[in-house]
């Protein structure tokens, strides 16, 4: 048998096989346990099954379940698995998509009736046996003409097979009874799936559009190890308990009003004190970082957004124009074009630079219903953003000032981080040398700094490169939190210049950025972060007082009054028994309660208790306690809420 295929392994060792051989002979060839641990291989930077034929010298990694990619292999199995069984009980069933997800996998399916929980227990049971029967995962490939027999009752297939160009591959895989349109890669067999649970079933749209039909949507997940699973579910509960739709209600924060319409977020008092005290301390931040503060209107002109290109590459995102004497207006989706028409307000030289502009900006952008989730994607947001118009030269050390800004906010905030910098997207403005020495200056700051990133091939903005700061909360989980982004395009676009030293015009850098980004996401993040329990400087109430009976009611409110009028956010409650009114201040997460009895008013001393202290308390003179109040306050201590320290990466 000739041996005419030459594999380069990742060390740059070769080897040669048999034409015709697989990535499951590659392994095979180096150890009988490789061959036993591999579900898939990388070749030529392609993931591919591991019994597909390889073709032609190349370069192939085996992928087992040590390696980053094979968990999305294993969930993309699992979703198929899941259909399988779904198919089985529900032979009617139209098949949708069934894609791996960050936290697991899901399937939709078109049904008469929505799922019910014995429904998702019948599946998860019908799964074993899919993977007890250890079904091999078989890939074909097919014309289109003969996918279409292979999917003549199957609609939602059909349509999405009407999308392939002549010139594409279609393939499909199998395993048992159950076909699937389907690109891969899988591993080799069901009875490689490990630890799995069903999660939930909900309502989707088809292809996310409220305007189709309404399929039912089984989430899932799966892992290698029980133990991992296990830990999975355990963050999944203390998730639940951390929900900000729930907490936010429990607390008061916030509400939603269809009368006013989806996506749009109406705070209350409560939850506008913590909104303030973040606005407030930004302020002082960016000040301090020699930011200028402005504000532009919530409606501009359409011909601003031609201009600016969001017309062009973010118009789905926008709400419709509106005409106002003849011209088209529309909300606005971003505050850069007023940004940017302040910074040409006047004439600017070279001495004026860098020039930093930031605004609470509120911003409106369409987004599909069936996304809208509480505070955490909404319609209408207030940005923290702001932007600096300045030399090239200047470029990495503004970069290098605002990756301190992020450092300094998100400490203060308690959360940990990391850094990925996102690159030239597919629909993008400009040249590819301007966005080559963007994300070369972007890469260049943090390499110099030495701080670990990632790299998220085309998920720049459609005008530049930026950094995405991903916040890590006390659960483990990651929210979209700061963005940098470094535009050379929109300065092109808007001809934005400046008077340089050589009395000659010259084009300006932008750099784009937010710290917190939406106000609104921010602040529901922080509700699950600290689980609603606030550090002392954000609570909405920070002491709440209370007397044990009536006869000292006068006294507490004494002190509640003194604590105002340090700027101590304080409340008496003197109805009800004490034990019931201790409850509802822990229900209520108030950080401090102080008790006031007989001895407490003879002493002019309080019995403190801390939030999460439970029935230890402690008794401090009154002054010794505002002053530790105020102490803590003006630290922006964590006080322990979150269970975490703030790091950089």
């Amino acid at each position: 048998m000739s041996t005419n295929l030459r594999v380069t392994l990742p060390d740059d060792r070769t080897m040669e096989l048999p034409e015709g051989s697989s990535a499951y002979d590659v392994a095979l060839a180096i150890g009988p346990g490789l061959a036993r641990a591999a579900l898939a291989a990388e070749v030529d930077g392609e993931m591919v099954d591991l019994h597909r034929a390889l073709a032609g010298d190349v370069r192939v990694r085996l992928v087992t379940d040590r390696d980053p990619e094979a968990l999305e292999l294993l969930r993309h199995s699992a979703a198929h698995v899941l259909a399988t069984a779904v198919r089985k009980h529900r032979p009617d069933a139209e098949i949708g998509f069934g894609p791996p997800i960050e936290e697991g996998f899901y399937y939709d399916f078109g049904v008469d009736e929505p799922f019910t929980p014995e429904d998702l227990e019948l599946f998860e049971s019908t799964m074993q046996e899919v993977i007890e029967a250890d079904y091999s995962f078989e890939r074909r490939e097919v014309t289109k003409e003969e996918a279409r027999e292979l999917f003549a009752d199957d609609p939602l297939k059909l349509e999405r097979l009407e999308e392939f160009d002549d010139t594409e591959t279609i393939t499909v895989y199998r395993d048992g009874p159950f076909l699937d349109l389907c690109r891969g890669p899988h591993v080799p067999t069901t009875g490689r799936l490990g630890p799995y649970k069903l999660l939930s079933a909900a309502g989707a749209y088809w292809r996310g559009d409220e305007r189709r039909q309404m399929l039912q949507r089984i989430y899932g997940t799966a892992f290698f190890s029980k133990k991992d699973l296990r830990t999975h579910l355990n963050r999944l509960e203390e998730a639940k308990k951390r929900d900000h739709r729930v907490l936010g209600k429990q607390l008061d924060l916030f509400t939603v009003d269809e009368r006013v319409g989806p996506g749009l977020i109406l705070w209350r008092p409560a939850g506008s004190i913590v909104r303030n005290e973040i606005e407030e301390y930004e302020k002082e931040l960016i000040l301090r970082h020699g930011y200028e503060i402005v504000y532009t209107p919530h409606v501009m002109s359409e011909r601003i957004f031609e201009i600016s290109g969001h017309l062009e590459n973010f118009a789905e995102n926008m709400f419709g124009a509106m005409e106002v004497e003849g011209a088209r207006y529309r909300a606005k989706p971003m505050n850069c074009p007023g940004h940017i028409c302040l910074y040409q307000a006047d004439q600017r030289s070279y001495r004026e630079l860098p020039i930093r502009y930031a605004e609470y900006g509120t911003v409106y952008r369409y987004e599909r219903s069936g996304v809208l989730h509480g505070m955490l994607r909404v319609r209408g947001f207030t940005q923290d953003d702001a932007h600096v118009f300045c030399t090239r030269e200047q470029v990495p050390g503004e970069i290098a000032a605002l990756l301190d800004l992020v450092d300094e906010m998100l400490s203060t905030f308690g959360y940990p981080y990391t850094v990925e910098l996102a690159t030239r997207p597919e629909k993008a403005l400009g040249d590819r040398e301007v966005w080559d020495e963007a994300e070369s200056q972007l890469r260049g700051v943090l390499e110099e700094r030495g701080i670990e990133y990632s790299v998220d091939e085309g998920g720049g903005a459609f005008y530049g490169p930026k950094l995405d700061f991903k916040l890590i909360d006390a659960i483990g989980r990651r929210w979209q939190g700061p963005t940098v982004q470094l535009d050379f395009n929109l300065p092109e676009r808007f001809d934005i210049e400046f008077i340089g030293e050589d009395n000659e015009r010259h084009r300006p850098v932008m750099l784009h950025r937010v710290l917190i980004g939406s106000m609104e996401r921010f602040v529901g993040g922080l509700i699950e972060h600290y689980a609603g329990a606030f550090p002392l400087w954000l609570a909405p109430e920070q002491v709440r007082v209370l007397p044990i009976s009536e006869q000292w009611a006068e006294d507490a409110r004494a002190f509640a009054a003194q604590l105002k009028d340090e700027g101590i956010r304080a409340a008496v409650r003197d109805r009800e028994s004490l034990n019931y009114r201790i409850r509802e201040a822990e229900m209520r997460k108030v950080p401090y309660m102080a008790v006031i009895g007989e001895r407490e008013a003879a002493d002019r001393t309080v019995a403190v208790r801390r939030r999460g202290a439970g029935r230890k308390q402690e008794i401090l003179d009154r002054d010794a306690f505002v002053s530790q109040l105020l102490t803590e306050i003006a630290s922006r201590a964590l006080n322990g809420a979150a269970g975490g320290q703030s790091a950089a990466p």
